[in-house]
Parts: C-alpha cells; sequence; structure tokens
C-alpha cells in the first residue's frame, strides 16, 4: 500500500519537495493534470520534434535517449546543439520538462566529463538524468559538482529497479541506494528513483533527525494491458503502478510513439495516470 508520502497531492508536495527540479516537476504535474512522461525513442531528430510538438501539452515530462538519434546532412536538425535548442523551446512552449537517460555508471572524475562536456553537453539542457549507484556516491558526488555549475535547476534520478525481466533491482540493491541517496551532501540534488513501486517516503525514514523524505518515483513499463515483449520488457498497467504501488510519473514509449494516433493514446495514458492518482490521494 502507499505509505504517507505518495498520498499527499503533487501540489502539497511541490512545496516542499527538498530539491528544486523536484519542486518544478511536481508543480507542472499539478498544473497541468498530468503525470505522464513520453519516452521519445525515435533516431530521427525530425520525426522527434514533430511528436514532441503534437504531444507536448499531454506531459509533465520528456524522456530522451540522445545517443540513438542520428543527426546527418539528411535531416533538417544538423547538428546536436540546434536539435536540443529546438527541444528546449518546446519544453518552454508546452511547459515540461526534459529528462535525458543517460544511465551513467562510471567513476566521479569519468561521469563529470560525460555529463558536462562530450558532444552532447547533457547538463547544458536536460533538467533531469539518471545514474546507477553500483560505482558508489562518487558517482552522485561527481555529477554534483557539475549540476552545481549550470546556474539552473538540475535532478538525479538513481536506479534502484528496472522494468526488464530479470533485472538485478530491488532487493538489497535497491535498500542500498536509498541510503546513498539519503546523504545530506546532495539532499538539494538527488530527487527520487528509476522503480517499480514507491522507495522511501514518510517521516523518520531518513536516519538523521527524523525529517519528512520525498523521493518521486518514475517507472518505465507502463502499458494499457499488462503484457511484455520478445526482449524481457514487462508492462504494467497505471491502475497498478501509480494506484496500487504508489509511483508518482508514468514512463510511456511504444505504447504512445506506435499508435495510429499518438495524441488520442496519449491522453487515454494521461486520463488514467490522472484518475489512479486522485484515487490515491482519495483512499490514502
Amino acid at each position: 500500500m502507499p505509505s504517507s508520502t505518495s498520498t499527499l497531492t503533487y501540489e502539497s508536495r511541490s512545496q516542499t519537495h527538498p530539491t528544486a527540479a523536484g519542486r518544478k516537476l511536481l508543480q507542472i504535474i499539478s498544473q497541468k493534470r498530468t503525470n505522464l512522461c513520453l519516452s521519445i525513442d525515435h533516431t530521427d531528430p525530425d520525426k522527434i520534434l514533430t511528436l514532441v510538438q503534437k504531444l507536448g501539452p499531454k506531459i509533465c515530462l520528456l524522456k530522451t535517449h540522445i545517443d540513438i538519434i542520428s543527426f546527418s546532412s539528411t535531416t533538417t536538425s544538423t547538428t546536436i546543439k540546434s536539435f536540443t535548442t529546438k527541444l528546449q523551446a518546446l519544453a518552454q512552449e508546452h511547459t515540461f520538462m526534459i529528462f535525458e537517460d543517460r544511465k551513467f555508471a562510471d567513476i566521479g572524475s569519468t561521469v563529470q566529463h560525460q555529463y558536462r562536456g562530450g558532444v552532447y553537453e547533457i547538463a547544458s539542457w536536460a533538467d533531469i538524468t539518471n545514474a546507477h549507484s553500483i560505482p558508489g556516491p562518487g558517482i552522485i558526488r561527481g555529477l554534483k559538482e557539475v549540476a552545481d555549475g549550470i546556474g539552473e535547476p538540475r535532478g538525479l534520478l538513481l536506479l534502484a529497479e528496472m522494468s526488464s525481466k530479470g533485472n538485478l533491482g530491488g532487493g538489497e540493491y535497491q535498500e542500498r541506494t536509498l541510503a546513498m541517496a539519503r546523504n545530506k551532501e546532495w539532499r538539494g540534488f538527488v530527487m527520487g528513483f528509476i522503480a517499480m513501486k514507491e522507495v522511501g517516503g514518510g517521516s523518520g525514514n531518513d536516519g538523521e533527525g527524523g525529517e519528512e523524505e520525498d523521493f518521486i518515483v518514475m517507472t518505465p513499463g507502463v502499458g494499457l494491458q499488462v503484457g511484455g515483449d520478445g526482449l524481457g520488457q514487462q508492462y504494467r498497467t497505471p491502475e497498478e503502478v501509480v494506484g496500487r504501488d504508489g509511483c508518482d510519473v508514468v514512463i510511456v514509449g511504444r505504447g504512445i510513439v506506435g499508435a495510429d494516433d499518438p495524441v488520442a493514446v496519449a491522453e487515454v495514458y494521461r486520463e488514467r495516470s490522472w484518475e489512479a492518482y486522485e484515487g490515491r490521494v482519495k483512499n490514502g
């Protein structure tokens, strides 16, 4: 059952969340009445921009995989910088945030270069990114040092679980990841988790003074029906993910992007996910 944190409204949590990125996201969710994140895993930058223009009003967050996109002279968006600038403009126009699903997994000094520089310069345009906790706390410290120099709110999600069959998350790994996230050193940076159910939450759970903690949980593997694909992905419904398991943001990709009418299908996901949230709060 959802705990005390997940039974609070997004609006109330937007006033108290310990990270600036988290407060901004929760405000967007509350104001737009959408807890839907679109995973836009296309490889054509022009198709991505066209879809995002159509779907922007339905979402609170756009999830990208910048390193799968083909940037070539055959497209209008010929450079990475022009593409990310256009994404930022769409985010401003339609009021959503951008989440680069980079899944950093190296030592602190290496991830600093990957986050700040290279060809993608992720920290300059992505409001949120994520990381595996397996390298230890140095990965969080390294990313935070870069984020602190940006001048705009930046947030980090830690991967506690994944939605693929046989993944090694959950259990002891999740508990150790949660303990790492609770470190006061990055209280204003680690905003939540990628997980299949609520992680942490409630008063007295952070081990340091009994303060109320609030981690935003984003969940992939959401479909309109329970099922899976041939590569191990497992799907649960918005009612299960949000209503039963206390997750905050549903991440949907192929179910929307591959639909004949992406806007209509996105609205179904938005409506069902929002109603599941309203029921969770009402029955909490």
